[in-house]
């Protein structure tokens, strides 16, 4: 019959009436019948797969409400996987003819029932044949002894689900079996209520209570839309099983446990089931996932994917401010002059031969040369000193470049690589990704319980779209187990998310874990896993955890707004964390305590509420190439013995300080860009705790405690292991090479009780002194930097400060170029065009002061006052200021010695006649060439590990004298 000739809705609701073989029928007539067919997808297709008794909604029990794309495809998948108990029928006679014209003419049916003729299952098992059909009529069934399966059979239950209940304990000996809309309940003589130990056995709509389920290798299983209430399923050297689309629900131990590797002795149904499992593998359809992970709201409110919604939230306020001022900081230099490539203002047009000048840059401030008068100007002489070692370092202060390193950088490094593109890059994680062997947990509800999923003595288990909640921990793997964990659902866990340790390791990949009491991810005693894509957020404790020798790639996930550290590593912990995004924390970003180590490399940590990372108490790290801005307090926290190469960031906008280094470590500082922090650039500190503030609007009292499981992890320590450092290393603190610029307070506030090493540094527009030594019993080496612009002074000396200056170039400051009230040396340094004396010393100050080039363009080259002391000779001194003499020094200062020094003035002729003093032999300095730094060279040293005290820190009021704001966070 033609389709055409009735209405398509007079078709629909005609063929709304036929059973299933009759619409398959229709299907093969031809092209139109088979569009039409199809087009009954959410009529006729659906009313077949929701009225089905064999099986629940497509999405049970994780979706319940959503819709599958197509009811018919979920129907036709649900009926070929039940098909596949069958599917050994050809192996079971030399001619698949002859077998299939035998099955179906003896095939048969028989009932169970209170009026059937077999009143008992067993009675009915042993009259049936292989593939009966045995249906169970509705009532309670007990058996006092064991059932064994010796051929294979097909139990069902007619009814509902629940009308049908089995008190048995079946032993299968036959390959094959299935059990479907039957309630399986132990008998009373064991917990056991299904064991096999070669054949395979699949499960239906079925519900389990109170009992156990054992699938030993070479058997198998497949399980699917049944509910395990206080039960679990056990498997021993499984190659591979499948369970999907089933609910454990109450387990008082463990709902799914896998012990021991795949043995190679399989079962028949191993191919069949490897063509399932990958024909619906979450890898083959991109588009699918679990919509609680996507449509988590921590995760919408926090998904970065454009930037105006992320700089709309409240927590951004400090981004805002400072995009603002950086804003103001643009158009405040475009008025008096024009940039020059080293990003100072040039006065007038520049030409070949012209001396040009250095001016500050710094917004705030607004300080300027051009605050003086005409007749000031004409009556002084510059020197040209912007072509020194470090000119090219500076000029990466550009307030254009500012901008677009601070906010245009984040928006552009704001997306995290995706799942497939990581995949794409790494062919181990391709590799691992494929892997398909053990059990398959597909689509499974975990919920109330006390274990998820355990996987133990080299078994392997892959997890996709399952939900683990209100569980005590979802996932555990321990001794060498292998685990695959994609697009999973962890959440209210009571201890730790996922547990790994002893050799664990796998694939966790973009995974959703929040809001577990403990860690997300606990990775420890040598545990190695790889952690790509996942959303750890909103937990009690830390994101990740790794310590006792746990080791572990954690790359391009998004951690958030956990209670504690992002990533805390310790007790020798060694993961590498790269490419992933780490913020709004209540604690640090990332932790390193307790001779942890790791490798920091290029993650955005930001808008955490402590150290953006914090090294402490033998922490050892790599911390490279990070963007670590927009904190509430410091950008980087180098606490008591700490340790750890610090190397290539961008530590940007924090509220803190830029690093905040306690004098008892031992860091390398090196190649960092270290700019527009609320308060010092670098500070290091010799005490925890101090009363003294410098700001009084900063901090408050907190006093900060942690008690983390500290007995379990003392247990998990292997004080004998050997530990590597990935880094040279050092004796003595080191800041090298790095662009310190634009923070609120001064660019370096020492502190210290420690010698410290300030070695060739950009130190440029900061709001206070350029470095300020405030005590320093030990020597502060400070050699070859660069010190400009600075709106106080260039170098700040207090009393009783032991200092040595040495090939320096101290350029442009609004005030004193040196001031010292402490002792040491002044050897070889530029200290040209300061606004105030080039050298002033003071009270008790005992310096030695030679072979320096010094000049103030409007006060007093060298300025000798009070009780001042020591030597002052062969230096060049260039008079500034016309009529400003050269040297002031008081009557009281008698014991400091003035000799050799050379005097070189200019006149006001002499200046115009185009005389040219010119910096040469040496050139400016400082005399390095910081244009290819290049990184650290990467060397070994064996070290012991050693248990360390836990300290709590408190602070009070401030950090600017002693301590870090929340500097205390383990």
């Amino acid at each position: 019959m033609e389709i055409s000739g009735l209405p398509l809705e007079l078709w629909r609701l005609i063929l709304a009436y036929l059973p299933l073989p009759d619409l398959g029928r229709c299907c093969v007539v031809c092209r139109a019948w088979y569009e039409l067919i199809i087009s009954l997808d959410n009529t006729r297709w659906r009313q077949l797969c929701l009225g089905c008794n064999e099986c629940k909604h497509p999405n049970w029990p994780n979706q319940p409400d959503v819709e599958p794309h197509s009811w018919r495809e979920a129907f036709r998948q649900h009926h070929l996987a039940s098909k596949i108990w069958t599917k050994n029928a050809q192996d079971m006679e030399s001619s698949n003819c002859l077998h299939l014209f035998r099955r179906k003419k003896d095939r048969k049916t028989i009932f169970v029932g209170p009026t059937s003729e077999h009143l008992n299952l067993r009675s009915a098992l042993a009259v049936a044949n292989v593939y009966d059909k045995i249906f169970v009529c509705p009532g309670v069934y007990e058996e006092q002894n064991e059932v064994i399966l010796k051929v294979p059979v097909e139990i069902i239950g007619l009814g509902k689900l629940g009308d049908v209940a089995l008190l048995v304990s079946f032993d299968q000996h036959c390959p094959t079996a299935r059990l479907c809309n039957l309630v399986l309940m132990p008998a009373w003589f064991t917990p056991v209520v299904y064991k096999t130990f070669s054949g395979h056995v699949q499960l239906d709509n079925c519900n389990v209570e109170n009992g156990q389920l054992h699938i030993h290798a070479p058997g198998t299983c497949q399980v699917k839309f049944c509910t395990f209430s206080q039960s679990s399923i056990n498997f021993h050297n499984v190659a591979l099983s499948i369970i999907e689309n089933s609910e454990f629900i109450g387990s008082d131990s463990i709902s799914v446990s896998v012990a021991g590797p795949g043995l190679t002795d399989r079962n028949w149904a191993c191919k069949h089931l490897a063509v399932a499992a990958k024909s619906k593998s979450v890898l083959n359809s991109p588009g699918q996932a679990l919509s609680t992970t996507c449509n988590s709201r921590n995760h919408c409110q926090s998904s970065p994917s454009n930037f105006g919604t992320f700089e709309s939230n409240e927590s951004m306020t400090g981004l805002r401010q400072t995009s603002g001022s950086t804003q103001n900081f643009q158009m405040s230099y475009t008025r008096d002059g024009h940039y020059n490539r080293e990003g100072c203002v040039l006065k007038g047009k520049p030409c070949d031969g012209e001396v040009v000048t250095l001016d500050t840059d710094y917004s705030d401030s607004e300080m300027s040369t051009s605050s003086e008068n005409e007749d000031d100007e004409q009556s002084v002489y510059k020197l040209s000193y912007q072509s020194h070692g470090l000119s090219r370092l500076l000029s990466r202060t550009n307030p254009l470049r500012l901008q677009k390193k601070g906010a245009d950088l984040l928006r552009m490094d704001l997306e995290l690589k995706t799942l497939q593109k990581e995949l794409q890059k790494d062919k181990e994680a391709q590799i691992l990704a494929s892997t398909l062997q053990g059990c398959l947990i597909r689509k499974c509800l975990f919920r109330d319980g006390k274990g998820g999923v355990f996987i133990c003595s080299q078994g392997q288990a892959r997890l996709e779209c399952n939900i683990f909640r209100n569980l005590s921990y979802a996932v555990r793997g321990i001794q060498n187990a292998k685990i695959i964990m994609i697009k999973n659902e962890i959440s209210q866990c009571k201890a730790s998310g996922i547990f790994l340790r002893l050799e664990a390791g796998g694939l966790i990949a973009d995974n959703n874990i929040h809001s577990n009491s403990e860690a997300g991810i606990d990775i420890r005693k040598g545990a190695n896993p790889l952690i790509l894509c996942n959303q750890i957020h909103s937990g009690h404790r830390s994101g990740i955890v790794v310590l006792g020798n746990g080791k572990g790639i954690i790359r391009s996930n998004r951690i958030y707004g956990n209670k504690e550290a992002g990533i805390y590593i310790l007790y020798n912990g060694n993961p590498v964390v790269s490419g992933n995004h780490i913020y709004q924390g209540l604690a640090a970003g990332v932790a390193v305590n307790e001779n942890g180590r790791g490798q920091i490399l290029e993650n955005i940590i930001r808008e955490n509420h402590w150290g953006g990372a914090d090294i402490r108490r033998g922490g050892d790290p790599i911390l490279r190439n990070n963007l670590i801005c927009y904190g509430y307090s410091d950008g980087v926290v180098v606490g008591e013995r700490g340790k750890g190469l610090i190397e290539g960031n961008n530590i940007y906008g924090n509220k803190g300080c830029g690093v905040w280094v306690m004098s008892s470590s031992l860091p390398h500082i090196a190649n960092n860009q270290i700019s527009r922090n609320n308060i010092y650039g670098v500070a290091v500190f010799c005490r925890k705790d101090d009363t003294n503030d410098y700001l009084n609007n900063r901090g408050g009292n907190e006093n900060f405690n942690d008690e983390w499981e500290i007995v379990n992890w003392e247990n998990d320590f292997d004080s004998d292991e050997e530990r590597y450092t990935s880094h040279k290393p050092i004796t003595v603190a080191l800041i090298e090479f790095n662009n310190i610029n634009h923070n609120g307070a001064a660019g370096l506030y020492i502190k210290s009780s420690e010698t410290l090493n300030i070695i060739a540094n950009a130190i440029h527009a900061n709001h206070d002194n350029g470095i300020a030594v405030y005590q320093s019993s030990q020597f502060t080496h400070i050699t070859n930097n660069s010190i400009t612009c600075n709106s106080v002074g260039g170098v700040l000396v207090e009393a009783g400060c032991k200092v040595e200056l040495r090939g320096n170039g101290i350029y442009d400051n609004n005030s004193h170029g040196v001031t010292s009230k402490g002792e040491g040396s002044v050897l070889e340094n530029d200290i040209l065009g300061n606004h105030g004396y080039g050298l002033q010393l003071l009270e008790n100050a005992d310096m030695k002061v030679t072979k320096n080039r010094i000049q103030s363009l409007h006060d007093y080259g060298i300025a000798i006052l009070d009780q001042a002391k020591g030597l002052v000779q062969e230096n060049q001194i260039f008079r500034g200021k016309v009529g400003k003499t050269i040297l002031e020094k008081t009557e009281n200062s008698q014991e400091c010695t003035v000799q050799s020094n050379e005097i070189l003035t200019c006149s006001k002729s002499s200046c115009r006649s185009g005389i040219v003093w010119k910096l040469d032999n040496p050139p400016s300095r400082p005399l390095v060439d910081g244009s290819n730094r290049p990184l650290s060279i990467v060397q070994t040293s064996q070290r012991v590990a050693s248990m360390t005290t836990r300290i709590a820190a408190r602070v009070e009021r401030g950090c600017h004298d002693n301590g870090s704001i929340f500097c205390s966070i383990l």
